[in-house]
């Protein structure tokens, strides 16, 4: 069935925030008694990267990117049975542990909801002017997404 509701009004929450991000909240903001599944990805800061041991992390974003996160969750939204989707991305200070990112989709069926879900994740991760200043606990540090 193909929803007549218009692939913007479909996105419940699309943006960049400063403060902590809650499973709970995304969950309850694609909830809709006509979705069959929800789909839900969490980013979490692990504790290292390509061998090296993470201390913290800052991501910082450009000034357009809760706009362009409106444009990324509206195309995703336009996908077949996709009933309501949405993300936020953590920008600011980050440690071991703390979510970077939650993603949810809800869906009249789990293979759309799963696959929408991960094409949602990785066109943020491609598209979204997000940059992350990784620090290592051996005082080093790398800035990743600056090319």
């Amino acid at each position: 069935m193909t929803s007549s509701v218009a692939p913007a009004a479909r996105v419940a929450v699309a943006a960049v925030r400063e403060t902590a991000l809650s499973v709970e909240e995304m969950l309850a903001a694609v909830g809709d008694d006509s979705a069959g599944a929800v789909a839900i990805f969490v980013g979490q800061v692990r504790n290292h990267d390509r061998g090296a041991a993470v201390a913290s992390l800052a991501y910082s974003a450009h000034p357009s990117a809760d706009a362009l996160a409106v444009e990324i969750a509206s195309r995703c939204a336009a996908r077949p049975g996709i009933v309501r989707l949405g993300f936020v991305h953590r920008i600011g200070e980050l440690v071991v542990g703390d979510l970077a990112i939650v993603a949810a989709v809800s869906a009249a069926h789990r293979a759309e909801a799963i696959q929408a879900c991960e094409a949602l994740v990785e066109d943020v991760k491609s598209h979204l002017p997000i940059w992350k200043h990784q620090r290592f606990v051996d005082g080093t540090d790398e800035w990743v997404g600056l090319a």
